[in-house]
């Protein structure tokens, strides 16, 4: 069975206890800073190991609870598969636990335990209250059925049984993707002395390994991977829902900010433009606006933007999902499905939150029309979903389409059956407009490449492909290419592949004189003149010089006998015929002198040609025919 890796989170009000429950569990002050200390109070995020066996690592995440270190907040919880809601049993619900529980909802967060904390400051009876507050506040979310733990951080009741119930909830859960492309928001950067720069952040999805080459999006640097570890124990390798530090080269700590992604593929949206549906809190206090500057707080990114509408010019109160976009300052990295918040910068307060319908959203008219279009997107057709998935990854396979579209196997193979998918290496599955796109663009590069170097036999593969690997997957390309192959579109000879209609020749400025140049050749029989003055007197480049003999040399016109001399391909043939038919099976060098008439400085290069095309075979003093 495959280890499973989970991260949980601390939410709630400030001075209820999260820290000190988080060190009562593990052992660890998730305090670090020196003005946490003074303060008493989370300043950034803190993290700690809570627990590990054979099957299941968890970590915990402590949130500031202060209204003014919200994004933190936000950053933090992101990331998680449980939560731990912290309500302090002597004050009760308060603001921040209300913020903190809408922003649970909007995120996405469905796992819960609450934790009644300080237990030992008041009475049994007074505790009771406290809860039956709580459940006020949760009915009709998702934490309305969450099981309550009553703790006391500091005398250590109920702490072993919070522990146990943690680990008995995600021990019955399934643990993030760790199969699809790596992916990890950063929340923290900072240098180690002797190392260079560290990244850390929760692993949303996939898995990372040390030497592994990745990118910071959406800045589009590629860094390397020099070391990771995990709860600061080395690591070879961190998977999904680990917290994880990262040291990576050729990068500095100023280059990179909280709210950077780091991934291992470039299949992700880069985008300024996301079509999206949002909910808004119940008590908002003043109006949304059509056009009015929102916060949109997404992963670790924190990114200022506008709300566009289509149906409304403002928003007080609605129950259901309203679909509109949003329309960003500065690029961010996403994909459909991903969670986020909203927050009015001034004054602040959390609006509402949603998720990722389409990150690639254009510019729409206002009307029921493109509220139509948003609604089809929102639903989206089995077929749809799985366009929309191979769109974005280019190729999956059936397992990674199931949990991508999550529609299970029967009516995935059902929909997959349709021309517009393609099932390639009997295992991956793309779509066919990919396959034709691509073969388009190979199909240009080619054209492009046999305008310019048309005496070329063709572009070498890997050449050919290499600025297209970062954008397809190597396997889809290679495919694509084998399949124009078997179509007749290209043709291969050894490495370098060509259009399937092309035909090296010399370019049209240059053909009479390549004729005279391979006519003086000729007429000059077995004793030729160094190869290099046809081409001076002929009036040929020394830039073309080069391309034209190795196209000479490919189509048979010219076979060197070394780098200094050559013979026309019809005098060379003729000089081989006359050769085989005055020796018998073998000969020696003397033999060939008589029979060709030629001195040492052309007759050595000869025959080594002879040896080097297979022709002869040389035995000790003679050469034998092959």
């Amino acid at each position: 069975m495959d280890k499973r890796y989970f991260t949980i989170g601390m939410a709630g009000h400030i001075d209820h206890g999260k820290t000190s429950l988080t060190k009562a569990l593990t052992n660890v002050d998730t305090d670090r800073l020196k003005e946490e200390k003074e303060r008493q109070i989370s300043i950034e995020l803190g993290f700690a190991p809570l627990y590990e066996d054979q099957e299941i690592q968890i970590s915990v995440i402590d949130v500031p609870g202060h209204e003014r270190f919200i994004r933190q907040m936000i950053a933090g919880v992101a990331g998680i598969d449980l939560v731990v809601l912290v309500v302090a049993a002597d004050e009760g619900v308060m603001p921040q636990t209300r913020e903190h529980l809408d922003i649970l909802k909007f995120l996405g967060v469905k796992n819960g335990i609450i934790a009644i904390t300080k237990i030992d400051r008041v009475d049994e009876e007074f505790t009771e209250l406290v809860k039956d507050e709580i459940l006020e506040e949760l009915a009709g979310s998702v934490f309305e059925d969450s099981p309550f733990v009553l703790v006391d951080s500091l005398s250590k009741k109920g702490i072993e049984e919070m522990k146990e119930l943690i680990i008995h909830t995600l021990k019955e859960r399934e643990m993030r993707d760790a199969k699809g492309a790596f992916r990890l928001p950063i929340d923290q950067v900072f240098t180690v002395k002797g190392q260079g720069t560290v990244v850390r952040g929760t692993v949303y999805e996939g898995s990372v390994e040390e030497g592994q080459v990745l990118t910071i999006m959406p800045k589009g640097l590629e860094v390397k991977a020099r070391q990771l570890q995990v709860h600061h124990k080395p690591a070879q390798k961190a998977y999904a829902g680990q917290r994880t530090a990262i040291n990576l080269s050729n990068v500095s700590k100023e280059d990179l900010e909280r709210g950077d992604v780091l991934v291992s593929s470039e299949h992700f949206n880069v985008t300024k433009t996301l079509d999206v549906a949002i909910r808004v809190v119940e008590d908002l206090d003043h109006l949304v606006k059509q056009r009015m500057p929102v916060k949109l707080h997404i992963g670790t990114a924190e990114v200022m933007g506008r709300i566009v509408f289509f149906d409304r010019n403002e928003l007080k109160e609605e129950n259901g999902e309203i679909l509109c976009q949003l329309r960003l300052e500065e690029e961010i990295l996403t994909k459909r499905g991903d969670r986020f918040i909203l927050r009015r910068p001034s004054p602040q307060e959390t609006i509402g939150g949603g998720w990722v319908i389409d990150p690639r959203g254009n510019k729409y008219r206002f009307g029921n029309q493109t509220i139509d279009e948003l609604e089809k997107k929102r639903v989206g057709s089995p077929k749809e979903r799985i366009t929309a998935a191979l769109y974005e990854a280019k190729s999956l396979p059936l397992n990674e389409l199931i949990k991508r579209t999550a529609l299970d196997e029967e009516t995935l193979t059902e929909f997959l059956e349709d021309s517009e998918f393609v099932l390639y290496n009997g295992k991956e599955y793309t779509l066919q407009m990919l396959i034709n796109s691509i073969e388009e663009d190979i199909y240009d590069r080619l054209q492009e490449f046999h305008l310019e170097y048309s005496m070329k036999t063709g572009v070498n593969k890997a050449v050919l492909l290499q600025n297209m690997v970062k954008r397809f997957p190597k396997t889809l390309l290679d495919f694509v290419v084998e399949n124009g192959i078997s179509n007749g579109v290209f043709i291969r000879k050894e490495q370098f592949v060509s259009l399937a209609s092309f035909v090296p020749h010399v370019p049209k400025s240059w053909q009479k004189r390549t004729e005279n140049m391979l006519e003086d050749l000729r007429k000059d029989g077995r004793k030729v003149r160094y190869y290099k003055e046809y081409f001076a007197a002929s009036g040929i480049p020394d830039s073309l010089e080069p391309d034209l003999r190795r196209y000479l040399e490919d189509q048979g016109l010219v076979v060197h006998l070394d780098e200094q001399f050559a013979y026309h391909g019809e005098v060379f043939n003729d000089a081989v015929s006359k050769l085989r038919s005055g020796t018998g099976g073998e000969f020696e060098v003397g033999d060939a002198k008589d029979i060709l008439d030629l001195s040492r400085k052309y007759m050595i290069p000869f025959l080594e040609r002879l040896d080097s095309k297979g022709l002869t075979k040389r035995v000790e003093n003679k050469r034998v025919w092959k």
